[in-house]
């Protein structure tokens, strides 16, 4: 499984939506996540992934490819 394919099951699971509808173009506002639910997922790809993501990081999230490539420069 690839890192966007991780990240898009886990969004999916946490937001309690469909993976159809997530794709790397799709911002975080688009599928309602809010800023708690933003820190639940930073928690959950850090372990997931075996990173850590820096809060400065973190904040220019805009989209599921956004994260994406974060996580991709760190692992």
């Amino acid at each position: 499984m690839d890192t966007f394919e991780k990240v898009r099951s886990t969004v999916s699971h946490l937001l309690e939506i469909g993976e159809d509808g997530i794709y790397s173009e799709t911002s975080f506002d688009e599928i309602g996540a809010d800023s708690i639910d933003l820190v639940d997922l930073a928690v959950e790809l850090e372990e997931e992934f075996s990173i850590s993501i820096p809060d400065e990081e973190f904040e220019n999230i805009k989209t599921v490819g956004d994260l994406v490539e974060l996580i991709d420069s760190l692992v």
